[in-house]
């Protein structure tokens, strides 16, 4: 799972194209034959507790477009037009039913682009001019890279008043002149993608096992979700905002895609999180963002041992270490069988970008001098994207997906009976190990393992670190998905206790029930 901020304003419309870009013009039918035979990915759905909290919205139905503006682009209640509507029919001025969609205070927006931007589009429009263009033109990247090192330079001079030191200082002092002043967050983006293996399966199966899997990958998504508004989803309050107050739940929309760009099976949702949350009094407030980034890791390991064992039961897969990992990483686990070309051959896009982006970004510091800033290197990145990228399919319809999908693997595994053959192997896989028997000694020894590898990893760590390396390793050992609650809070209240020194001999923790036999 990873997190990235949307900004207000139309810092959603990115999430809002892919879906628009795949999405049906039809209306949806709703039955489950026109999943399979719209055309088009799946429509979004409201998830989250929060959406209690408003009229008119309730989860699983289908998110809209203007739905999607007026909350994230303006953060209003996702059924702005009804509500001020409805208002204005109750007798409600302009004024008051403009102020019963707001949900809390709006997102301030900032439009000052800074000096060192200013000089850049005056720069521009003076390059389009010596040129014959219009002044607006689209000026190429490599004279943007030109014009922003000159004046990055000129700038650095006139604050400094010397020149830079060496490339680096000059690419860290354009790395901060050119940030954008900052815009309010509307919210955040979470985005589950399972194991590439999970994918391929899911791609090349019959069409009821790969119902299985997508609705295993759903249930590891909302159960991640429902465990964030247990732990992490707080509001602020109190001068300075110093206190942290409870919140009621969490307003998301969930949109599930299923390829890549490439057109290659990726099975992943997107769970864009409102940053407007309810207090249990009733007020709308801003999400407090640090609870949630904090427990990115733990989140996304407990993503991954739910899916794992999930699919394990319900499928009978087996999960296993895939060796020839990058150095320095952990090592993934795939689903046993479920390898050799095809999985690579559906994962080719990603090891094209890292190339060209690599050579894009020694070719920058070789014309310019310095590396590549940040946003720089953002740019380089989506220039590889594109440049690597096929030409944009037209929208497909799941069927037609599957179809062209299980014709590539006809042609990669060698005919019916490979793939018929590579199925098997993966949905019967031999020797399929059984669960531990959990003790006491059996969760100190775990505990007292996940305590050593923390220790190792982070100089300073807290109950979060624990937490995403108990899930790992309760995931290694098949334990089974109705006790994996109880044993990985066993593991992490064991590890704790391991290294709490109380400050009180009156202080007493409370053990679960398993720690106390």
């Amino acid at each position: 799972m990873t997190v990235h901020k949307l900004t207000a304003g139309d810092g959603y419309a990115y999430l809002s194209r892919q879906v628009a870009a795949q999405d049906t013009t039809a209306p949806p039918t709703g039955s489950l034959s026109g999943y399979y035979t719209a055309r088009g990915e799946e429509p979004g759905r409201w998830m989250g507790r929060g959406v209690h909290g408003l009229a008119g919205l309730s989860p699983d139905c289908t998110v809209l477009e203007a739905q999607m503006r007026a909350l994230f682009g303006e953060g209003r209640h996702p059924n702005r037009a009804q509500v001020e509507s409805d208002a204005v029919a109750a007798g409600s001025s302009p004024a008051a039913a403009d102020r019963a969609s707001r949900l809390g205070a709006p997102y301030p927006l900032f439009t000052d682009d800074g000096e060192f931007r200013r000089r850049c589009a005056r720069a521009y429009q003076e390059l389009n001019a010596d040129r014959g263009e219009a002044v607006g033109a689209p000026v190429p990247a490599e004279d943007r890279a030109r014009i922003g090192t000159a004046i990055a330079s000129d700038m650095f001079r006139e604050q400094f008043g010397r020149d830079p030191l060496d490339p680096r200082e000059l690419s860290g002092h354009l790395a901060r002149i050119s940030r954008q002043r900052t815009t309010a967050v509307a919210g955040y983006d979470l985005t589950f993608s399972p194991v590439k293996s999970v994918s391929t399966l899911w791609a090349i199966a019959s069409r009821d096992i790969a119902d299985v899997i997508e609705q295993a990958h759903a249930d590891a998504v909302a159960d991640v979700l429902a465990w964030l508004e247990d732990h992490a989803t707080y509001t602020r309050a109190g001068r300075h905002s110093v206190a942290q107050v409870d919140a009621r739940g969490l307003l998301a929309a969930a949109f599930t895609h299923r390829d890549s760009r490439a057109g290659d099976p990726d099975l992943h949702t997107h769970v864009a999180i409102s940053n407007k949350v309810q207090t249990l009094d009733g007020r709308w407030q801003a999400l407090d963002g640090r609870p949630l980034y904090a427990n990115t890791v733990a989140a996304s390991e407990r993503y991954n041992t739910r899916i794992e064992s999930f699919l394990s039961e319900r499928l009978g897969v087996r999960f296993a270490e895939r060796p020839g990992g990058e150095p320095g990483k952990r090592p993934v686990r795939e689903i046993v069988g479920v390898d050799g070309p095809l999985p690579r051959v559906w994962s080719s896009r990603r090891a094209a970008i890292d190339t060209r982006r690599a050579e894009l970004s020694a070719a920058f510091q070789t014309d310019h001098g310095r590396p590549p800033t940040a946003l720089e290197a953002t740019r380089l990145a989506q220039q590889a994207n594109l440049e690597t990228r096929q030409a944009k399919h037209e929208p497909l319809t799941y069927a037609e997906q599957r179809a062209a999908w299980r014709t590539s693997a006809l042609s990669v595994l060698g005919g019916e009976h490979e793939l018929d053959a590579y199925l098997h192997r993966a949905l019967h896989p031999s020797g399929a190990p059984t669960g531990p028997v959990v003790t006491p000694g059996w969760v100190s020894k775990v505990a007292a393992s996940a305590v050593e590898r923390v220790s190792l990893m982070n100089a300073t760590w807290a109950e979060v670190h624990v937490r995403a390396e108990a899930e790992r390793r309760v995931r290694l050992s098949g334990i089974r998905a109705a006790e994996l609650d109880a044993v990985v809070e066993d593991v992490v209240t064991c590890a704790l206790l391991s290294v709490a020194v109380p400050k009180s001999p009156r202080v007493a923790i409370e053990k679960s029930p398993l720690m106390a036999r």
